[in-house]
């Protein structure tokens, strides 16, 4: 059994920990130290070696293929069901952009959807007549019908960190897209129990890799219900005669192009960090200190929102931009909901009692 990481051990991979309390995974995740070294040392080699021929190319294709290897692991399927992307939103627009949506199909989402699923999803209303319908977050499962063509909808939600009902949408037997932003890396993920056929995910979040990364996964059985938006030199069999190339047979074929070799290697060695950590710890820890929080929070009468087993804390406050920026001057990092009346702390397995108590000693 491994064995896990101490938590100071941890902490320390994240230097920013050092001067402030973060609490803003849920935008951009903390940058680990070693996985800043490893994108210095490639643009070092990159500096005095070139960027050319086979070496320079094979590099950065052993940094994506690996990667993808490390993504299929957390999400609990093959490295052939997972795209790399450069965000949680390209995943979601390759999606509804490759599927035979027709006019007056329905595609059934949720009141608490963030903008990047919001605007593909208008996109698909507006260019090919689809009938948007949006539910309650807890109540999905229970608004499909049989008018429902596909569900989109996050796995966690942005705005409080509940969790998608999973159980029942999967029992609708309707596909279904999740937003996985706020899920993979934060929580345990595996597509097969959620039952989604989709998971669109973000690198830069709880993964703390480079801003720019992300993966799509996408059921084997529906990879040639997807039509590929955008081709180029990986998502052909063979680059050298691209016109009669059939794509590739795989997920590989939904890629959204080479990443540069500084950002691959980034997001990777911060991907290794939380393998040696242990991803089960990780999630735990995680979890409980968001859990903490909100306890914290509610206990001094916050309007803590209703939340799920996750790693956002969400309340409301009267001037939530106000309270963001006073905290951010004073060492605490969180984020304010624009037109919600909140702000939104991100725990990660990174944070400790300190961050926690920091940030409530502030509000009071």
């Amino acid at each position: 059994m491994r064995r896990a990481m101490d938590p100071s051990q941890f902490r320390a991979e994240f230097p920013v920990l050092e001067h402030h309390a973060y609490l803003n995974a849920g935008t951009d995740g903390p940058a680990p130290r070693r996985a800043i070294d490893a994108a210095s040392a490639r643009m070092r080699f990159e500096l005095e070696n070139g960027r050319a021929g086979h070496e320079h190319f094979d590099a950065i294709i052993a940094l994506m293929q690996r990667r993808r290897e490390l993504l299929a692991g957390l999400l609990g399927c093959a490295p052939e069901e997972v795209a790399l992307t450069h965000s949680t939103t390209d995943g979601v627009n390759i999606v509804l952009g490759g599927l035979d949506i027709q006019p007056g199909d329905e595609l059934l989402t949720s009141d608490e959807e963030h903008p990047g699923l919001l605007a593909p999803l208008a996109a698909a209303r507006d260019r090919r007549g689809a009938v948007i319908r949006q539910a309650p977050f807890a109540e999905l499962a229970g608004a499909v019908t049989e008018k429902t063509r596909l569900v989109a909808t996050s796995h966690v939600s942005w705005v409080n960190g509940q969790v998608v009902d999973a159980v029942g949408l999967r029992a609708t037997g309707v596909p279904v897209l999740l937003d996985g932003a706020q899920g993979i890396g934060a929580l345990p993920v595996s597509v097969g129990e959620l039952g989604c056929d989709f998971y669109a995910a973000s690198g830069q979040k709880w993964l703390c890799g480079a801003d720019g990364t992300g993966c799509l996964y996408v059921n084997r059985e529906r990879l040639d219900d997807i039509e590929p938006r955008w081709y180029g030199y990986s998502t052909v069999v063979d680059s050298a005669e691209p016109l009669t190339s059939p794509l590739q047979p795989d997920a590989r074929r939904l890629d959204l192009g080479l990443l540069a070799s500084s950002s691959g290697a980034w997001s990777l060695a911060a991907l290794e960090l939380f393998e040696e950590a242990g991803w089960d710890w990780v999630h735990e820890r995680g979890t409980s200190l968001s859990a903490t929080l909100a306890d914290m929070l509610a206990e001094r009468g916050h309007d803590v929102q209703p939340r799920g087993r996750s790693t956002l804390v969400s309340w409301r406050d009267d001037d939530c931009e106000a309270t963001s920026g006073r905290l951010g001057e004073n060492g605490v990092v969180v984020r304010f909901l624009p037109g919600r009346g909140l702000v939104r702390a991100s725990v990660g397995a990174w944070n400790d009692e300190s961050d926690l108590e920091r940030l409530v000693g502030l509000l009071g």
